[in-house]
């Protein structure tokens, strides 16, 4: 009878088929005294490092950075600060397909939305809110300083912000405050943050497949509801833009986790239909370069290759170089734009232009490795030090 009791508590997952039950709600996956066979492959394969995951991170960004220097609307106008004449005169072929390099926003949001739920299972609040200051502000720090001294040594690209706002978006919440980025591409912090604070909450009562499935449909529904609600506070907290991505970063995590089942399809589901919308939506009203049917192709092949990481088709794939390739993604991603477009500004006389975007991106690379090697790793652990000191400080206080 114990043993029986025992086997019911532990979530069960195959790779295959929709035929293994629902996980209960009110457990994740925890440690007993005598763990069956399978409980123990559950946790291997949820502790288990996803190295394809860390590919697909650097393909995103560098999508993402050949969209800004080859692929925009901006740079393809007549006279742009960048070009001075559109890039799809100069190189027509690489404009085509860097037009769609934008959708590795949307990428990031959903691999987010599978990475932080991953980090975050069986931690407390403390331990995730310290984990994401570490993760993200070393390296964005380096960055607003980067960008702002690249920008007031090289005029004439982008525009140098006042020093009061600079200064403020040292907080990385100056969206919040309706000041404008060091870099535009900032923009997608302050959706990361909405997600964060959101998803702190469930953190706070303790991850279970239940809860997470729960915060999914309720948040996919206040997205829904935002737009015409005309209610500025729902809008900002419920993040119509950008919620259905993480949301199917979460169904994807559970499915890595506990196995598929029909209820995680139909949210899979449900994040594609959305998905797909927002992403017309974006092409109409921001990107005007790419269309609709090849964006949401390539979005759905995404992912596809997320479900077939999530159910374990990558398990196999290994390398040191991948665990490099993720480290440099988010330090790549923050520096890329600004001044990746002033230095093509200053050099696009001097080489071929293809020649010239692959040269800038691989020296971003270089300094990403750099800033990720002697500044995200030492100032992230003299954060995390002073962090948990502050906190057991807090946690011992008699008042």
């Amino acid at each position: 009878m114990q043993d029986a009791q025992r086997r019911t508590s532990i979530p069960r997952r195959v790779l295959s088929g929709l035929h293994q039950p629902l996980p209960p709600g009110t457990a994740s996956v925890r440690s007993t005294t005598r763990a069956t066979p399978r409980a123990a492959v559950v946790r291997d394969r949820a502790s288990r490092r996803l190295y394809a995951i860390d590919g697909i991170r650097l393909l995103a960004a560098l999508m993402v950075a050949v969209h800004h220097y080859a692929g925009t609307n901006r740079v393809d106008q007549p006279g742009n600060r960048v070009w001075d004449r559109p890039v799809s005169d100069i190189m027509p072929t690489v404009f085509r397909f860097a037009s769609y390099g934008w959708i590795g926003v949307e990428i990031f949001f959903v691999i987010s939305g599978f990475v932080i739920c991953m980090s975050c299972w069986g931690r407390s609040p403390r331990q995730f809110f310290v984990s994401r200051v570490i993760r993200l502000y070393p390296a964005y720090w380096f960055a607003v300083a980067f960008t702002t001294v690249v920008l007031t040594l090289l005029p004439g690209v982008w525009d140098r912000l006042r020093t009061r706002d600079v200064l403020l978006n040292v907080t990385m919440l100056q969206s919040g405050s309706g000041v404008m980025n060091v870099d535009g591409v900032y923009w997608t912090l302050w959706s990361e943050l909405r997600f964060y604070l959101l998803f702190l909450v469930v953190v706070w009562t303790g991850l279970t497949y239940r809860k997470v499935v729960v915060f999914c449909c309720v948040w996919g529904a206040a997205a829904m509801l935002a737009p015409i609600s005309k209610l500025p506070l729902l809008e900002l907290v419920a993040n119509p833009e950008g919620a259905w991505y993480f949301i199917a970063g979460l169904a994807l995590y559970l499915m890595h986790r506990f196995g598929q089942d029909l209820l995680l399809w139909g949210i899979l589901a449900m994040a594609w239909l959305m998905g797909q919308r927002e992403l017309g939506i974006r092409i109409d009203e921001v990107e005007h370069v790419s269309g609709w049917r090849g964006s949401v192709l390539i979005f759905t092949v995404f992912l596809l290759a997320m479900v077939a990481i999530a159910l374990g088709a990558t398990d196999r794939v290994r390398g040191r170089w991948l665990v490099t390739a993720g480290a440099l993604t988010y330090p790549l991603y923050l520096m890329h734009y600004a001044a990746g477009t002033t230095l093509i500004n200053r050099l696009r006389d001097t080489m071929d232009a293809r020649l010239l975007v692959v040269s800038v991106i691989a020296g971003f690379m270089l300094l990403s490795w750099l800033v990720h090697r002697f500044v995200e790793r030492p100032v992230a652990g003299l954060l995390k030090r002073g962090l948990d000191t502050s906190f057991a400080r807090l946690r011992n206080a008699s008042g």
